[in-house]
């Protein structure tokens, strides 16, 4: 586990809600040193001060973990589902063609690896 990747997701996240060093850890219930070590990678947090911060930033755990959201598959298939269903036949069509050519390309792109 990349505990310094962690914590500059952590850091970048926090600056970008407008909280400071400070602030995260008095909300989350640990010393500013403490948040200090967590941002810079020089300590491993806990379950419950890493389930703290993801409350506390309301973001995910595996953005904080990964550097992505990621989403579950039948979640990610039920949100294109709700998309398309706002569209018209015409627009699903071309939806459709682009999805199709977006996953060749992913496709290639990944054999090439």
């Amino acid at each position: 586990m990349d505990y310094y990747a962690i914590g500059q997701r952590i850091r970048k996240i926090r600056k970008a809600k407008g909280l400071s060093q400070e602030q995260l850890a008095e909300n989350v219930g640990i010393s500013v040193t403490h948040m200090s070590h967590i941002e810079t990678g020089n300590t491993k947090l806990s379950l419950e001060v890493f389930a703290a911060i993801t409350e506390t930033l309301d973001c995910r755990a595996d953005e904080l973990l990964f550097g992505t959201r990621e989403v579950i598959g039948a979640e990610a298939l039920g949100d294109i589902v709700l998309t398309l269903q706002s569209l018209t036949p015409k627009e699903r069509c071309v939806v459709a063609e682009i999805v199709k050519s977006a996953a060749q390309a992913l496709k290639a792109y990944q054999d090439a690896d």
